[in-house]
């Protein structure tokens, strides 16, 4: 049996100027991210079954590739074209589905990475993430870039993109997380990150890009209170660009006993909004015990120290 896993990511400030609809507009857009120690797994083995049998919230068992409803599935395994049955396994470290942490995405990388594996085919993890986001857009179209490069491409870094360009890196001290304690809190929403990003406003993108070398340089300067100053900027720009990032009661109220606890320096939504994860920004040490019953929903998170692998188990 074969197993890759790859990272989800949090995106901090940036978010929706990486979608080719703002692109055409803008010219060049960019975020800051960073792959965090949540992953997902793929497994893949022959079956010897006459089927592809593929495991997920669903048991599918069909006769040939075109007929598997997983997308991720059916479009890598039309890509790699296996010779014999498989059985394809889908497992993560938390809530994969409309989790805002990017998890199609680590799930596309990891089924390319187990698939390349399987067929001895060397890849680099940058020429994983780019036809990763080739085969997503076949059954997502709206998916934009910073969602497969800030996946599989390691360490913490700014990700700048053009419309028909592959994007650029510049790598940021991962020490600069030592910090503060960062945390993700489950909304207990799920939602379709594709009718989220239908209804961004892309012309108030602009004003969240431009927070983006601000943000930077307070990384390179290990300057926390402006870090988390930009931060919560971000995340009111980025609400203003969508009545659906928090149309759900519950978020909003959640939103709000986050700006009133004074245990956390700054959060925001992850991904494109309308459900999933915040994530948020603590002392180090800090008690989590304001959080009340939505403490057991609640996750620590770190930067991921191992990135995008595959094995023979």
């Amino acid at each position: 049996m074969i197993v890759a896993k790859c990272p989800t990511r949090i995106s901090l400030v940036g978010g929706s100027s990486d979608l080719d609809s703002f692109l055409q507009k803008n010219k060049k857009g960019a975020v800051i991210s960073f792959p965090c120690n949540l992953n997902t797994y793929i497994s893949i083995h022959e079956n010897h079954r006459n089927d592809f049998i593929v495991d997920y919230s669903l048991h599918e068992k069909v006769d040939s590739v075109e007929r598997i409803k997983n997308d991720i599935a059916r479009v890598v395994l039309g890509k790699f074209l296996p010779k014999k049955y498989l059985t394809v396994g889908f497992n993560s470290d938390t809530f994969s589905v409309g989790s805002g942490l990017a998890a199609s995405s680590s799930y596309m990388i990891s089924m390319i990475k187990a698939m390349s594996f399987y067929h001895k085919i060397n890849m680099s993890d940058f020429d994983i993430c780019k036809l990763a986001l080739e085969l997503e857009r076949q059954f997502n179209p709206l998916t934009g870039q910073q969602d497969t490069y800030g996946c599989g491409m390691m360490d913490f870094k700014k990700i700048e993109f053009t419309l028909n360009n592959d994007p650029r890196f510049s790598y940021l001290p991962s020490d600069f997380f030592e910090g503060f304690d960062m945390h993700l809190i489950y909304t207990g929403n799920t939602r379709s990150s594709t009718s989220v990003l239908k209804s961004i406003n892309v012309n108030k993108v602009t004003d969240i890009v431009g927070l983006v070398d601000d943000m930077e340089k307070s990384i390179l300067a290990y300057d926390y209170d402006t870090f988390y100053k930009i931060l919560r900027e971000g995340w009111k720009k980025k609400k203003a660009t969508s009545e659906r990032i928090l149309s759900d009661t519950s978020m909003v109220e959640i939103d709000s006993l986050l700006y009133s606890s004074s245990s956390v320096k700054a959060h925001k939504l992850c991904g494109a909004g309308g459900g999933g994860h915040f994530v948020i920004f603590t002392d180090k040490g800090s008690s989590l015990d304001f959080l009340g019953g939505l403490k057991k929903w609640t996750t620590g998170i770190g930067l991921s120290q191992q990135g995008l692998r595959a094995m023979t188990v």
